[in-house]
């Protein structure tokens, strides 16, 4: 597959990016998983999703950002069922690494992408959950560890804090639906939701943070069917909380791209 001739006849704005297909497609529905430099915490996701059987319903593709760890040697993907390793070389940092994947996998002309961090917090048990939903119709689906049947453990005080007081309120106001759990990248979307007009994800304008919080308000927006899922995110207890966002800067930028969700700033003109 050519994906850059692609990538020009769709006129989607996607960093360079190269691909290591490992397996055959072989599901409707994949599971993106970006990661940098996460380790460990990488392949013991990726080996419990092999032993739980995430592979028999869904494709797993690993999203790298440029790792330098060795963590994502090849023989250890093909060993986890791994089907692709998309490595971005372009410029950017996590939605610009998003729309590398998700262009590929709707490319790939896959139904619907579950995505989820690849440092080990969250529970990879709840993917089928989200693959049933897909099925069923929903178009945007919000991991929360805060709604009936959810769990957590280990949340830094300040980071709760942040998300039940400024960041879920302000994101649920912009997407006129009510979210409890915003921060979190384990989400579910239809290949509908990402290609319609109204919402076009590949444009340079998403770097940083901004496609995530852009996706979760714009979906229900337009008329979606979106639902929050039950899932489970464990902060490791005597470890530094494996996180990209460090620093009361990186927390303000989330709020400036909040605020610009609101304004309707990255909406298509």
């Amino acid at each position: 597959m050519d994906y850059e001739s692609e990538l020009k006849k769709r006129g989607w704005e996607v960093p360079a990016f190269n691909t290591e297909v490992l397996a055959q497609k072989r599901s409707r529905y994949v599971v993106v998983i970006p990661v940098i430099n996460e380790g460990e915490r990488i392949r013991r996701q990726l080996s419990d999703m092999a032993q739980k059987g995430i592979n028999d319903i869904a494709d797993v593709v690993v999203l790298d950002g440029g790792s330098t760890d060795g963590s994502l040697d090849l023989d250890f993907l093909r060993s986890c069922g791994v089907r692709a390793l998309i490595t971005k070389t372009g410029p950017g940092k996590l939605s610009a690494q998003l729309r590398c994947g998700y262009a590929w996998a709707l490319i790939e002309g896959y139904d619907g992408i579950v995505t989820i961090d690849g440092n080990g917090k969250d529970g990879v048990e709840a993917i089928p959950l989200f693959i049933s939903h897909l099925e069923d119709g929903y178009d945007y689906l919000q991991a929360s560890r805060f709604i009936k049947g959810g769990y957590s453990e280990h949340t830094p005080l300040s980071r709760l804090v942040a998300i039940k007081l400024i960041h879920a309120p302000l994101q649920s106001l912009a997407a006129r639906h009510w979210f409890t759990d915003t921060t979190q990248g384990f989400r579910g979307y239809s290949a509908r939701y990402l290609l319609d007009e109204r919402v076009k994800p590949f444009r340079s304008v998403f770097s940083g943070y901004e496609l995530l919080a852009y996706l979760t308000a714009r979906a229900s927006q337009i008329g979606y069917k979106v639902k929050e899922l039950p899932t489970s995110r464990i902060y490791p207890a005597n470890e530094p909380t494996p996180t990209k966002i460090k620093g009361f800067s990186s927390q303000w930028k989330l709020i400036e791209i909040l605020f610009a969700v609101l304004r309707g700033a990255y909406n298509p003109r």
